[in-house]
């Protein structure tokens, strides 16, 4: 249970950190969309460990192979299984938690659930298993381009270092650095940050945003399948995610309704508001305005120090950090959160076309 994700364009996970390989089956994607190899690739380089000084050094190249569902590079509308091996598994660095708990993660609670856990890597509670939603998020994308709609994350904020509104950003240019932060100034006080809390041997959180453009209007499905709802369970379904808001968030609070309401207008036979303080949903329909989140990603729970915790017996016992991990997790989840939205985009956008003759 809870392998899967979507109604009409679907995929379901599989793999643990440190088994043979993950994947994903893709269900209900629409014949004859081109499936660009290359672009997923791509993708997948975005989120693999090892790109930089801030990231875990863990190499996995992620390199995928299309099992079903792909034919002379088209889609068949056969269910699309895709599998990505794992290659630099050291489980030895995870012999010393196989009978304790680490803090803030979920090896007690899979424990518990479960009664057995897979303690290499956390198994399926791994954050290795996005690769596969990556990969997934990469054909959503393609075939949301068929619409014209884009799909483009940043890091906002590390710690207490913020960027400017996206509004005030180039979000071209969020690839120029290795934090991804399109604002290069910021971006540079971000990376020392990072840097100076992983020579301590510690890990700091921080925000990505998300901005869907050219959505069409009416995708959404109320009541209870609004598309801000779908978003922000896709959003909170990443590893390590403590928050979500969109449009103007817990900062509209501090607004009149006065102020708050975006008022509408007809700029050349296309109806059009003012301000976008409902982040491009209102009533859980898009209306054709950005569509714009926030995702709050916690420090990551391991940390290169000691901790007090338990083992299974219930004894006190001292855990050590080991591992390749990273010191600050948004860098990497820029593609995990593009990937997410745009596998909602694309199941709204098919559930769109049977909404009415």
């Amino acid at each position: 249970m809870g392998n899967s994700f979507g109604k009409i364009f679907s995929i379901t996970t599989f793999g643990e950190s440190h088994g043979p390989a993950i994947g994903v089956i893709i269900d209900g994607c629409p014949a004859g969309l081109d499936i660009d190899e290359a672009y997923i690739q791509s993708e997948l380089d975005r989120r693999k460990p090892g790109q930089s000084k801030i990231t875990t050094q863990r190499k996995e190249e992620d390199k995928f192979k299309i099992l079903s569902g792909v034919f002379d590079g088209k889609s068949t509308g056969a269910p699309i299984a895709i599998e990505i091996e794992n290659t630099d598994q050291r489980s030895k660095d995870y012999s010393h938690i196989a009978e304790s708990f680490r803090p803030s993660h979920a090896d007690y609670t899979y424990e518990k659930k479960y009664g057995v856990r897979d303690y290499r890597g956390g198994g399926r509670s791994s954050a290795r298993e996005t690769a596969a939603r990556v990969a997934a998020g990469a054909i959503a994308k393609l075939l949301l381009r068929k619409s014209g709609v884009e799909i483009g994350a940043f890091v906002s904020q590390v710690g207490n270092i913020v960027a400017p509104h996206y509004s005030k950003l180039d979000l071209s240019k969020t690839e120029d650095n290795i934090v991804r932060c399109p604002d290069a100034a910021t971006a540079e006080k971000m990376i020392a940050r990072i840097d100076e809390v992983r020579l301590q041997r510690d890990t700091i959180g921080g925000v990505v945003t998300c901005v869907v453009k050219n959505s069409p209007v009416g995708l959404g499905e109320p009541v209870f399948d609004k598309l801000h709802a779908a978003l922000g369970y896709a959003m909170l379904g990443i590893n390590a995610v403590k928050g979500f808001e969109y449009g103007s968030g817990f900062e509209g609070t501090k607004l009149l309704g006065s102020q708050h309401n975006d008022e509408f207008y007809n700029d050349e036979e296309r109806i059009r508001t003012r301000t976008n303080h409902s982040g491009g949903v209102q009533g859980g329909i898009s209306n054709g305005e950005d569509i714009y989140f926030n995702v709050a990603f916690k420090p990551v729970a391991t940390i290169m120090q000691d901790q007090q915790s338990v083992n299974k017996a219930g004894e006190e016992v001292t855990v050590s950090g080991k591992g390749r991990h990273d010191p600050c997790v948004v860098p990497r989840a820029v593609p995990i959160v593009e990937a997410m939205a745009a596998l909602v985009m694309a199941d709204f956008l098919l559930l769109a076309r049977t909404s009415k003759l």
